[in-house]
C-alpha cells in the first residue's frame, strides 16, 4: 500500500513539473519560431522573382514541374466559420533541399543524354507548396496552363504524374489515377516489415504514435489488423498534432511524452512526415538538452520522417534517438551526382532558394538577398557542403530513380515502383554526429529473394539497455514447460502461464499451447523436452523371469528324471499296472510343456505371439486328458471286478485313448478357429507406464483366449471331481489321491495364465 501511494504521489510531482515545463517550454521555444518573413517566402513560393532564369516556364516541347517542401508554414486551427488564413513565414528544412538538388540534378543528365530526349525541348518550373495543399494544387494549375488562365473542370489525369513521397492510399486507384507513378513503393512491405522486426526481437507491447491525418490513419489501418494477427499489442495509441499549430502542439506532446514515461514502454513504433514529427522533435530536444531527461527507447520510425533531421538552431538529440531503427527507402549511390553537389554555391548557382540554403547551413549572412545572421559572418561560397552536419544536408544522398545507378527499375500493375525498404540502425556520438548502419532490408513480395532479413551482429543498441536486447513484453515470458492462458478483459499479450499437462511440453518460451509428446517418447520431469521411452518386457534379466524360468528349467529336468527312471522299470510289475501307456504321454506332454513357459520370457516376436497360447493350450489339454483318462481307468478298473459288470470290456487302453483323442480334437479345433478369425500378434503398449514401451503380445481375441483357457479349466474340474470320486479307493491305489492334489494344481495354473493374460 505504501509503494503504491508513493507511486501516486511520483504521477502527481510528475503533473506538477509538467505544468511547470509547459510554459518554460514555450518560452524555450520562443527562438524556434518562424523567422522567414512574408515578403521572402512568397517571393520563394511563386517561382517567378528569385528563380533562375534557365528553371523559368517558357514555351517548350516538354515542360517537368515540381512541388517542393523546403519551408514548413506555420498553421492555423481551422474553425470552419470564416475563411482559412494561410502563413506566411516558417522554418526553413534544409535537409529537405536534398529533393530539390536530386531534381536538378536528374533534368541536367536528362539534357546532357540525347538517347532520353532526342530533339526534344525540356523546361522545368520549381513550385513551393510548404506542406500546403492549397498550394500544391496551384502549382500544378500553373504548369498545365502556364501563360494561359486557369480552366474550371479541366480533366489533368491524362497528364503524366511522378511522386516521390506520396503513400496515400487513394493514389493506388488506377481507376482514378491511371497516369501516375509514385517514385516510393507501396506501404505494405513496410508494415510487413514492422510485424516481422517486432516478433524477431519478441517486441509485443509497443506504443504507436501516428501523424493526424489520413496518412496516418491509413497506415492504421494497414498495420493494425498485421499486429492483431501476430498477437502483438498496442499499450499507446496516439495522434501526434502537425507542428505548425504550434500553442496546442506542445500541449499534447508533453502529454503524450508523459504517457511514454510512465507506461514505462521500450519500444515506440513513429509514423509521420516533418510537417507533424518536427514537434514532436522539439519535445525530444526540449527534455534531453535543457533538463537532461533524455527519452532513451528503441524509437522505429517509418520511411517518412527522417530522424536525423533537426530544425533550424536546433540540437540533435543524440542520447534519445541512439540505437533507434528506421525504414528506409532502398537507394544506390548514382555517378555524378557527388561533383555536381560540390560545385554548387550561392553566387554562381541558378538553383531555385540556392541562398536560402546557404544560409541556413552555414549560419552565415548574404547581404546581397537581405538573409543576415546576426553577428555571424557573411558567406564567402567557398564553403564546402561535406563539413555540414548530417543532421542538416547529406552529402551522400542518393536519388531513388536513375537507371545509371545499376537499378533494375519497373512499376506494378498499381503504378508504384516495386522495390523495398533498408533497415537502419542510427549509431550516435557525443559530439552530435551519428552513421547510420543498413543491418537489414525488407523487399517486395514481387522481387525474387527472401522478404525479411536482419543483421543482428550489426545491432547496437541504446546506452540504456547496455547492449542487451530490450524487452518489450507486458508481462515476463512463459518458462519452457509452460503455455500461455489468456486472462479474461485484459489483451492477448497480458497473460498468465500454466504448466503443460501429462504427456504434453513447451519447448519454446512463450509457447501458445502444449504439444503432445509421440507415442514413443515422454515428457521429462520440466516438461520442456521429450525423452524416448525404453523398450521393456519380460526378460531373462528381470528378476521375475530369472525365477520363471529357473522354476521351469528344474521341473523339466525332474521331469527328464522321472522319464529315466519309468523306462528303467518299464517291465516290472508295477509299471505295467499304472498304465504305462498313458503315463508315458503324460510324461512326454510334461517334457514339452515346461519349455513352452520359455516362449513368454523374454522379447516377444511374431512367431512366438502366434504360438505361445496355441502350444500351451494343446500341450496342457493332452495332460489333463491323460490324467482325466489315468482317473476313469482307475474308477471303471474297480467297478469291472464286481461279477456281471459290463464295464470289463473298457478297461485297458482303449478307454484311455477314447477320452484323449476327442479332448485334445476339441482343443485343436478351438486354437485353429482362433487363428483362423483373430490371430495374436506383437503389440507396443506406449500407455501402461510412463516412460516405458512395454513389448507384449495382444491375444487378438479375447473371447477366444478365454474359451481355450475356459475349456482347459472344464477339464481339470473333471478330473478333480472323478479323482475325488475315487478317493477311497485301497491306498495301495492311492494315485487318485496323488491326482486329485495335481488337479488343484492345474486350476492354479489356469488361474495363473488368465491372471498374466
Amino acid at each position: 500500500m505504501r509503494a503504491g501511494l508513493c507511486e501516486k504521489m511520483k504521477i502527481y510531482r510528475w503533473n506538477i513539473l509538467l505544468a511547470l515545463r509547459c510554459t518554460l517550454l514555450l518560452l524555450f521555444l520562443l527562438p524556434l519560431l518562424p523567422y522567414t518573413s512574408s515578403h521572402r517566402l512568397e517571393s520563394l513560393s511563386s517561382g517567378q522573382p528569385e528563380v533562375p532564369q534557365h528553371l523559368q516556364s517558357f514555351r517548350e516541347e516538354i515542360i517537368i514541374g515540381e512541388c517542393v517542401s523546403t519551408i514548413h508554414l506555420k498553421l492555423f486551427l481551422l474553425n470552419f466559420t470564416v475563411h482559412p488564413e494561410i502563413a506566411s513565414s516558417g522554418w526553413f528544412l534544409s535537409k529537405q533541399y536534398q529533393h530539390l538538388l536530386a531534381f536538378v540534378f536528374a533534368l541536367n543528365e536528362i539534357k546532357k543524354n540525347s538517347k532520353l530526349s532526342p530533339n526534344t525541348t525540356l523546361g522545368s518550373h520549381i513550385y513551393e507548396n510548404a506542406f500546403n495543399p492549397l498550394r500544391s494544387s496551384q502549382g500544378i494549375l500553373d504548369v498545365l496552363f502556364r501563360e494561359k488562365p486557369t480552366r474550371v473542370n479541366y480533366d489533368c489525369d491524362r497528364k503524366k504524374k511522378v511522386s516521390y513521397g506520396s503513400f496515400h492510399a487513394t493514389m493506388t486507384e488506377k481507376t482514378q489515377f491511371p497516369y501516375l507513378f509514385r517514385m516510393v513503393p507501396n506501404e505494405t512491405p513496410q508494415c510487413v516489415g514492422i510485424v516481422h522486426l517486432l516478433k524477431h526481437f519478441g517486441w509485443n507491447w509497443i506504443g504507436l504514435l501516428t501523424s493526424d491525418d489520413d496518412s496516418g490513419e491509413n497506415f492504421l489501418q494497414n498495420l493494425i489488423p498485421r499486429l492483431f494477427q501476430s498477437n502483438i499489442c498496442i499499450a499507446l495509441k496516439e495522434n501526434i498534432p502537425t507542428a505548425g499549430i504550434f500553442t496546442e502542439s506542445i500541449i499534447i506532446l508533453v502529454s503524450i511524452v508523459q504517457k511514454i514515461w510512465i507506461s514505462k514502454l521500450n519500444v515506440i513504433l513513429l509514423y509521420g512526415d516533418d510537417e507533424y514529427m518536427d514537434g514532436f522533435r522539439a519535445i525530444l530536444q526540449y527534455f534531453e538538452i535543457d533538463h537532461r531527461l533524455p527519452i532513451e527507447r528503441v524509437w522505429i520510425a517509418t520511411s517518412q520522417w527522417d530522424v536525423t533531421s533537426i530544425l533550424p538552431r536546433g540540437k540533435f538529440t543524440a542520447k534519445s534517438l541512439n540505437g533507434s531503427l528506421s525504414f528506409a527507402l532502398h537507394t544506390n549511390k548514382v555517378p555524378g551526382f557527388q561533383d555536381f553537389i560540390e560545385v554548387i554555391n550561392p553566387f554562381q548557382s541558378k538553383i531555385y532558394a540556392i541562398q536560402q540554403f546557404w544560409y541556413s547551413v552555414f549560419f552565415c549572412s548574404l547581404p546581397l538577398y537581405n538573409l543576415y545572421w546576426p553577428h555571424n559572418k557573411n558567406c564567402t561560397g567557398k564553403e564546402k557542403l561535406d563539413s555540414v552536419p548530417g543532421t542538416m544536408f547529406e552529402m551522400g544522398m542518393s536519388v531513388r530513380f536513375n537507371n545509371s545507378a545499376g537499378d533494375e527499375i519497373f512499376f506494378d500493375e498499381n503504378g508504384d515502383w516495386a522495390a523495398g525498404y533498408d533497415i537502419v540502425n542510427l549509431v550516435t556520438f557525443p559530439n552530435e554526429t551519428f552513421q547510420k548502419i543498413q543491418v537489414g532490408w525488407v523487399i517486395s513480395k514481387r522481387i525474387a529473394g527472401e522478404e525479411f532479413t536482419l543483421n543482428r551482429s550489426l545491432l547496437m543498441w541504446n546506452h540504456r539497455f547496455h547492449q542487451n536486447v530490450p524487452r518489450s513484453t507486458c508481462v515476463e515470458s512463459c518458462p519452457t514447460g509452460h503455455s500461455k492462458i489468456v486472462q479474461e478483459g485484459k489483451q492477448v499479450c497480458c497473460y498468465n502461464c500454466a504448466q503443460c499437462s501429462e504427456g504434453k511440453i513447451a519447448a519454446e518460451t512463450d509457447a501458445d499451447q502444449c504439444e503432445k509428446c509421440t507415442e514413443d517418447e515422454y515428457p521429462n520431469q520440466k516438461r520442456d523436452k521429450c525423452i524416448p521411452k525404453s523398450r521393456t518386457y519380460l526378460s531373462y534379466e528381470d528378476p521375475v523371469g530369472a525365477g520363471l524360468a529357473s522354476i521351469a528349467a528344474l521341473c523339466f529336468v525332474a521331469t527328464v528324471i522321472v522319464m529315466g527312471i519309468f523306462a528303467t522299470h518299464w517291465n516290472t510289475p508295477i509299471v505295467k499296472a499304472n498304465n504305462q501307456s498313458i503315463t508315458c504321454v503324460l510324461l512326454s506332454t510334461l517334457l514339452l510343456g515346461f519349455p513352452c513357459s520359455f516362449l513368454f520370457i523374454g522379447q516377444p516376436g511374431t512367431v512366438t505371439c502366434l504360438l505361445r497360447q496355441m502350444l500351451f493350450g494343446i500341450i496342457f489339454c493332452i495332460a489333463v486328458s491323460c490324467i482325466l483318462a489315468k482317473t476313469i481307468t482307475v474308477v471303471v478298473a474297480f467297478m469291472a471286478t464286481k461279477p456281471g459288470n459290463r464295464m470289463r470290456k473298457w478297461v485297458g487302453k482303449r478307454l484311455a485313448m477314447s477320452v484323449i483323442f476327442p479332448c485334445c480334437f476339441i482343443q485343436t479345433g478351438i486354437c485353429a478357429l482362433w487363428l483362423a478369425t483373430s490371430p495374436p500378434f506383437l503389440e507396443f503398449d506406449t500407455h501402461s507406464q510412463t516412460g516405458h514401451i512395454i513389448i507384449q503380445c495382444n491375444e487378438g481375441s479375447d473371447i477366444m483366449f478365454y474359451i481355450v483357457l475356459g475349456y482347459m479349466g472344464l477339464l481339470a474340474t473333471i478330473s478333480f471331481m472323478v479323482a475325488f470320486l475315487a478317493r477311497t479307493l485301497p491306498d495301495s491305489f492311492n494315485e487318485a489321491k496323488l491326482i486329485t492334489f495335481s488337479m488343484l494344481e492345474a486350476h492354479l495354473v489356469t488361474l495363473g495364465q488368465s491372471l498374466s493374460a
